[in-house]
């Protein structure tokens, strides 16, 4: 709001009020770079990480004609890219039922051929187990292949550093308290453009830029930055909250337990249960918006690409939640979710009770 009111110009115009707003956007891309420890001249602003890694897929593909490599627990924005400018050359990259990939089958294959790029996430959005990105990345440096991150789950939650010797790095505000809306791809110079028609951001995406949100998504990771010190207070929170749940509900399996994960992300399988009293509905109704991988109120349940990738079977998609948290959730926050998470399979197992003939 504060930045409505400060810089209500286009950056793009000549007059002293858009020159007040480039002024704006350049003091934040210097922020921003500082904490990447990148130049500048890295970091473009966008719509969010799904334009970004469209915007680095479609540039890798203009400019070779080699395979790309992203892992199979990728982003969906990242495969169906891939896939449209990449068709029929393309390896996804397994995890195994770990959830990480394994860098040494990544060593291998590059002492045999050079892809186009390897794309790798910080993080994933399903399960939150954190993937060997700085191991790839150097291993990529060191075959001279250019490598691909996609940072949207890590930025705002874990520390920055290594990320500015990545060639390509995508996030978006609101993974960290940002507006929702826009992001920022962390490039080289030389990056051809996905949007066309305008000479903004160097020439690398056309538009005008969207001031007052990047200067709220600058401002919320300059806050987050302040939080690190708390990571260890943050994960024992997350442990604690699983053990009470496992406790709680014998039948839970906690998904990738024993990696390491983001401290702000709980993917589990709850114990089986009818279709018809999905867990995501019951604790809808008690104040918990939490998510869940599967389609089944449509009556045929899908199975994400990352539980697939870890070799999980179809029917347990109906059974998959998803618990998210913030820097701003406390110890009560997680003990109130696990006291409604005992309601609901109280009123669950009270329900299959009355069907029983």
């Amino acid at each position: 709001m504060d930045a409505q009111q400060r810089f209500p110009g286009n950056a793009s115009s000549p007059h002293r009020v858009g020159a007040r707003a480039d002024r704006a956007l350049t003091l934040a891309r210097e922020e921003l770079a500082e904490w990447f420890g990148c130049d500048p001249r890295e970091i473009i602003w966008t719509s969010g990480a799904t334009e970004s890694n469209n915007m680095t897929v479609a540039h890798l593909a203009a400019v070779s004609s080699g395979e790309a490599w992203v892992s199979a627990i990728e982003h969906p924005c990242v495969l169906a890219s891939v896939r449209r400018y990449f068709e029929n050359r393309n390896w996804l990259v397994p995890v195994g039922t770990s959830g990480v990939i394994e860098v040494e089958a990544v060593r291998e294959r590059l002492r045999g051929e050079r892809p186009a790029f390897l794309g790798v996430m910080a993080a994933n959005n399903e399960t939150g187990i954190l993937q060997p990105w700085m191991e790839l990345r150097d291993l990529c440096a060191e075959f001279e292949v250019p490598f691909f991150c996609d940072a949207a789950q890590w930025i705002g939650k874990l520390p920055l550093v290594g990320f500015g010797k990545c060639g390509f790095v995508s996030a978006c505000a609101h993974k960290f308290g940002g507006t929702q809306g826009v992001g920022f791809l962390k490039c080289p110079s030389t990056t051809k453009p996905l949007l066309t028609g305008g000479t903004q951001e160097e020439g690398r995406r056309a538009g005008t830029e969207n001031i007052a949100g990047v200067l709220a998504m600058v401002a919320a990771l300059r806050e987050r930055q302040t939080h690190l010190s708390e990571l260890d207070a943050r994960l024992r929170l997350r442990l604690d909250f699983e053990q009470n749940l496992k406790a709680a509900l014998p039948g839970v399996t906690v998904l990738g337990e024993g990696e390491e994960r983001l401290w702000n992300t709980v993917a589990v399988l709850m114990p089986e249960v009818d279709c018809r009293q999905r867990w995501i509905v019951k604790l809808d109704k008690l104040g918990f918006a939490v998510s869940t991988g599967s389609a089944c109120a449509s009556g045929k349940e899908t199975l994400s690409h990352v539980l697939e990738a870890m070799g999980f079977r179809v029917g347990v998609a109906g059974r998959v939640l998803r618990f998210s948290s913030s820097w701003e959730t406390t110890a009560a926050d997680w003990a109130a979710l696990l006291e409604g998470i005992r309601r609901a399979e109280m009123e669950i197992a009270d329900t299959a009770t009355l069907r029983t003939p």
